[in-house]
C-alpha cells in the first residue's frame, strides 16, 4: 500500500423524505473517484453492523475498493444525513453520534500511504479526532486537508491546528472568509492563510467562478469551468475537484495543470445527478488522455 493515498473520514447516506438514499460523505466520494482513476486509495472509516453498513461495504467492493480500512461498530449506526425540503430548499440534519464518529486508533491498518487526505466533519468527536492524530503521528505522510465547515460540527481552534499540520489545503471561498476574518480581498486572504500555516499549496474553489490556487513561491493561478458546462446537480463538485488534485500530486503534474484538470472533472460531475459516477467510462476517458 506504499503508493496508495489514505482517505480518512466519514462515509454516510443522504436519506430523503421519500425513502430514497444516496451514498456519500466527502472522503468516500474522493476515494470513489481515486479508485476509478487507478490510485487504489484506502478509505479509513467506520460503519455500523446494520443494513446501511453492509450496503456501504458491498458497494465499495463492487467498485474494486479495498475495505481493509473500514471498521465495524456494533454499538453505533452507520452515518446518516436526513435531507428535507422546505419551500423547495433542502435542509440537512447530519445525525450525531454515528459509527464514523468512533474511528478507533487501535484498529487502524498498518500503512505507509503516499499522502493522507482528511476533512473536518469526521473530527467532531474526540475518538475519531484521536484516530486521525495517531495516523498523522505514526505515518509521517504529507497531508492534503479538504476543509469542510459544517455548522455546528466544527471548531476554529481544531481547524487551525490541523491547517498547521497540512502541506496542501483546499477550501471554498466562503470557508476562506471564515478562516481569515480580515477586510481584504480573496487573493490576500489566501496569502495570509498560506503564510500563517506554512502551506505548500492552497486551492480556493469558487463555484461557477472556478478556482484559484496559490503556491509557496507566490504564483497565483486561476481556472474557470468550460463555457459549455451543463449544471444538473452541484453536490460533490468540490470532492471531484479534490480527487483530481490528489491524482495530480501523485503524478507530479504542475499546479496549473492540476487545477485545470480538476475543474474539467468537476464540470463533468455537475452534469449528472449525485456526488459520484457509477459508470467507469467517463473516468476511463480522462485516464486515457491524462496518464
Amino acid at each position: 500500500m506504499t503508493q496508495s493515498p489514505a482517505i480518512f473520514g466519514e462515509v454516510l447516506f443522504d436519506c430523503f423524505e421519500d425513502g430514497s438514499r444516496v451514498l456519500g460523505g466527502a472522503p468516500f466520494n474522493v476515494a470513489w473517484h481515486l479508485q476509478a482513476f487507478g490510485c487504489k486509495p484506502l478509505l479509513i472509516s467506520r460503519v455500523g453492523e446494520d443494513a446501511m453498513g453492509r450496503e456501504i461495504r458491498d458497494t465499495m467492493l463492487q467498485w474494486g475498493m479495498s475495505a481493509a480500512g473500514l471498521q465495524l461498530d456494533s454499538g453505533h449506526a452507520s452515518g446518516e444525513v436526513q435531507v428535507s425540503l422546505q419551500a423547495g430548499q433542502p435542509s440537512f440534519d447530519i445525525v450525531a453520534d454515528r459509527a464514523y464518529d468512533h474511528i478507533d486508533a487501535g484498529s487502524l491498518p498498518r500503512i505507509n500511504p503516499s499522502l493522507i487526505y482528511h476533512g473536518t466533519l469526521a473530527l467532531r468527536n474526540a475518538e475519531s479526532a484521536a484516530a486521525l492524530n495517531h495516523l498523522l503521528q505514526h505515518c509521517q505522510s504529507p497531508v492534503f486537508m479538504d476543509v469542510n465547515l459544517r455548522p455546528p460540527w466544527w471548531n476554529l481552534g481544531q481547524t487551525l491546528a490541523l491547517l498547521g499540520r497540512a502541506r496542501w489545503v483546499k477550501v471554498n471561498d466562503a470557508e476562506l472568509e471564515i478562516l481569515v476574518d480580515e477586510p481584504v480581498e480573496l487573493s490576500r486572504k489566501a496569502e495570509l492563510l498560506m503564510e500563517r500555516h506554512d502551506l505548500n499549496w492552497l486551492i480556493v474553489t469558487r463555484g461557477k467562478q472556478g478556482a484559484i490556487s496559490l503556491d509557496k513561491a507566490g504564483n497565483l493561478l486561476e481556472t474557470q469551468p468550460p463555457p459549455d458546462t451543463r449544471v444538473v446537480d452541484t453536490v460533490g463538485a468540490g470532492d471531484a475537484f479534490a480527487s483530481v488534485c490528489i491524482l495530480g500530486l501523485q503524478q507530479d503534474w504542475p499546479y496549473g495543470l492540476i487545477i485545470e484538470r480538476a475543474q474539467r472533472f468537476a464540470a463533468v460531475l455537475v452534469g449528472t445527478r449525485g456526488a459520484t459516477l457509477n459508470d467507469p467510462e467517463p473516468y476511463n476517458k480522462l485516464v486515457a488522455e491524462w496518464l
